[in-house]
């Protein structure tokens, strides 16, 4: 795989991504990030999954300047293959949880929030959160649903219109993230919150887990395919295919 290796350990598997120095997102990691989930979740001798990113990055999310140049069909594609794997995600019945490495906006963001936990590098240069609209990006009911799920309804709400990124003691306070610790720690500290469910007995935890999440797995819109093809549509829309063009201005003369 080109964009992500799997660290194999007794009964769980560790998911590092690895496109870059920032792990940002394409049609190429979506695709294996969907086959190793789906892979996983069929290997019995595997009990549970970790995903982490690099040094100073977990991801930062899309990588708009690689999306502005697909044609309709691949964005189409795109969008209709991240909202799977998000799902996917969310119902993977086995403990999952990310270690945060850094940074953590809007896509990688949504990988973090289909966790069980989430361990954070602290820092105040990292930041987290859902900030598709500060991108025009159209966010997903399901996400909605999701983000309400670990913050509350009200919190959510305001942060996701606000499009705001949480500095790490924020997302700790509102609950988005479980600790936050050393960067070399956060992997270790992911591990161990494994082990500690693997001394479970398996079958009592995966439906423990699925008695948590039925309220959430309920919510979600019973044709996702529509909120992603909203998506679709809105990104080939001028005016916001402009503003989307001067961001990816800025960002890649902020890199010059």
């Amino acid at each position: 795989m080109n964009t992500i290796q799997l660290i194999e350990k007794e009964k769980y598997t560790i998911i590092q991504l690895d496109r870059g120095k920032a792990n940002a997102i394409n049609f190429e990691m979506v695709q294996e990030l969907r086959e190793v989930f789906q892979i996983l979740a069929k290997r019995d001798i595997v009990k549970g999954a970790v995903l982490t990113g690099k040094p100073n990055f977990f991801s930062a999310g899309l990588d708009l300047v690689e999306l502005m140049q697909y044609d309709k069909p691949k964005m189409d594609d795109f969008f209709m293959a991240f909202g799977s794997l998000y799902t996917e995600m969310l119902r993977f019945k086995k403990p999952l949880i990310a270690s945060i490495t850094g940074h953590s906006p809007a896509g990688g963001c949504v990988l973090a929030v289909t966790c069980d936990n989430r361990y954070m590098a602290e820092g105040d240069n990292y930041v987290i959160g859902l900030n598709e609209v500060a991108v025009n990006v159209q966010i997903s009911q399901d996400l909605a649903e999701c983000y309400a799920y670990w913050l509350g309804k009200g919190l959510a709400h305001r942060y996701i219109l606000e499009g705001k990124l949480l500095k790490g003691q924020e997302a700790l306070s509102c609950g988005l993230v479980d600790e936050l610790l050393p960067l070399e720690d956060v992997l270790p500290r992911a591990e161990q919150q494994m082990q500690h469910y693997l001394r479970a007995d398996e079958e009592i935890l995966r439906n423990t887990k699925a008695k948590l999440r039925k309220s959430l797995l309920n919510a979600l819109e019973s044709n996702p395919e529509n909120a992603m093809k909203q998506a679709a549509e809105l990104w080939w829309k001028p005016e916001i295919r402009a503003k989307m063009m001067a961001y990816v201005e800025r960002f890649t003369n902020k890199k010059k």
